[in-house]
């Protein structure tokens, strides 16, 4: 895509979310429990998308908690909006 819509930041986002969900629940405690019960094998790394999270949803500084502000607040622009990205 040239451009991405609204609606495809939220899809990626719940996408995102769905992984990590994945990589703690089941690659992060297969290997703990692998480790515990002294299962030979080999460390699978994955990736941590919790930074990917955090930018778009996290309170004070993500871009839809930032929106869901500016959404509030009477009087507000997208320059409003998009200076409060770059400020936070």
């Amino acid at each position: 895509f040239k451009t991405n819509s609204f609606e495809q930041l939220c899809i990626n986002y719940c996408n995102e979310a769905l992984q990590q969900q994945f990589n703690l629940f089941v690659l992060k405690n297969e290997q703990e429990e692998y480790e515990q019960e002294g299962i030979k094998w080999n460390f699978i790394s994955f990736p941590d998308n919790q930074d990917a999270l955090d930018l778009i949803w996290k309170k004070g500084y993500g871009i839809l908690n930032i929106l869901d502000d500016q959404c509030r607040a009477p009087g507000t622009t997208d320059k409003t909006f998009a200076n409060d990205i770059y400020n936070k």
